[in-house]
């Protein structure tokens, strides 16, 4: 989350915007990429489409999730433990294809996951369920039976929206909201190998 807060600065910077303090505090549901790049166009009066905007997002996303965002620690031994235990892997994002398969790639575990559910498809975003749905349906598997780990209060309230359980990964991002993030979550752990405990994973 970190290089997306970096990228507002510097896209807004570009058109020497200063970045004000309620960036999103006037968003008042869903955190699609579309939505997002609606919401800038909007607040700033730019002259530039939602599309080109989303364009320019994902190049000055692109470089960084190839060359400098590792996967938190105990992701890896996770992801390949699921798989090795036959356990479908999905992914709902508000994010776009592309730079999820970017950074999935880049860090070698894009082949695990067997359907993606991004931020370009019409659905509304985190905190409805949509997104979490819509992963389900392609992986054949019933809401009730399937485990979303998030880190932030959306994409948490969207699970329990989705009747799925819910599990909270630590961040450094949304530890500001951890005391409703704990109100939502199912398990809260610092890391995945707690999560890979948890689920007493081989």
């Amino acid at each position: 989350m970190g290089i997306w807060s970096q990228v507002d600065h510097d896209f807004l910077g570009k058109r020497n915007i200063p970045v004000p303090d309620d960036l999103f505090d006037d968003i008042e549901v869903g955190n699609s990429y579309v939505e997002v790049a609606e919401h800038f166009k909007q607040k700033f009066n730019l002259s530039e489409s939602a599309e080109e905007i989303m364009n320019e997002w994902t190049e000055m996303v692109a470089w960084h999730y190839q060359h400098d965002i590792p996967l938190k620690a105990g992701a890896k031994e996770f992801i390949t433990s699921l798989n090795k235990n036959n356990i479908k892997i999905g992914v709902g994002t508000s994010n776009i294809h592309r730079l999820t398969e970017t950074v999935l790639s880049a860090n070698y575990v894009w082949h695990y996951v067997d359907a993606v559910v991004d931020g370009q498809e019409n659905l509304r975003g985190k905190p409805f369920p949509d997104i979490f749905l819509r992963v389900a349906e392609k992986l054949g598997v019933q809401p009730g039976k399937c485990l979303v780990i998030e880190d932030v209060i959306a994409g948490v309230t969207a699970a329990k929206n989705a009747g799925m359980t819910s599990f909270a990964i630590e961040d450094d991002y949304s530890l500001k909201d951890k005391d409703r993030i704990l109100e939502y979550v199912d398990f809260y752990a610092r890391d995945f190998h707690e999560i890979k405990d948890r689920l007493a994973l081989t």
